[in-house]
C-alpha cells in the first residue's frame, strides 16, 4: 500500500512539473509586443531633465526593453517629427500594466508639459 501511494504521488508531482515546464515554454513562443512612440517635443531641456529620466526607469523597472530610441529617418507619410523610441515588451499586459503604473503616470504628467505624445503598440511576429 505504501508502495503504490509513493507511485501515485510520483506521477503526480511529475505531471505537475511537466505541466509547468510546458507553460513556460509556451510562454516563451508568444511573440513580444513592440511600442512605437514619436514624441513632438515643444521644450528640450525640461523633457530632458524632468521626463525622460523617471520614465526610463520606469520602462526598466517593469520589464520593458530599449530597441531603438533617437532621430528617425521618415520614409513616407506625414508623420509627426521628434524622437522616435520603440521598446520591446513581452506582451500587450505587461505594456498596458507599465503604462497605467502610478510611476508612469507621473512621469507622463510632467511629459505632457514639453511634449506631445504619439504611441502605437504592434504584436511582433516569430
Amino acid at each position: 500500500m505504501k508502495a503504490g501511494y509513493t507511485v501515485t504521488v510520483s506521477m503526480l508531482a511529475g505531471a505537475a512539473a511537466a505541466g509547468a515546464v510546458f507553460q513556460a515554454l509556451h510562454a516563451q513562443t508568444r511573440p513580444p509586443v513592440y511600442m512605437i512612440a514619436i514624441n513632438e517635443i515643444s521644450n528640450q531641456g525640461g523633457y530632458s531633465r524632468e521626463y525622460v529620466p523617471p520614465a526610463q526607469k520606469s520602462v526598466k523597472d517593469h520589464g520593458g526593453e530599449y530597441v531603438a530610441a533617437g532621430a528617425g529617418t521618415q520614409i513616407a507619410g506625414n508623420l509627426p517629427s521628434g524622437p522616435v523610441v520603440v521598446i520591446r515588451w513581452e506582451s500587450m499586459e505587461a505594456l498596458q500594466a507599465w503604462h497605467n503604473s502610478p510611476d508612469f503616470q507621473a512621469a507622463l504628467r510632467v511629459g505632457e508639459k514639453y511634449a506631445k505624445f504619439n504611441i502605437v503598440a504592434v504584436n511582433g511576429v516569430k
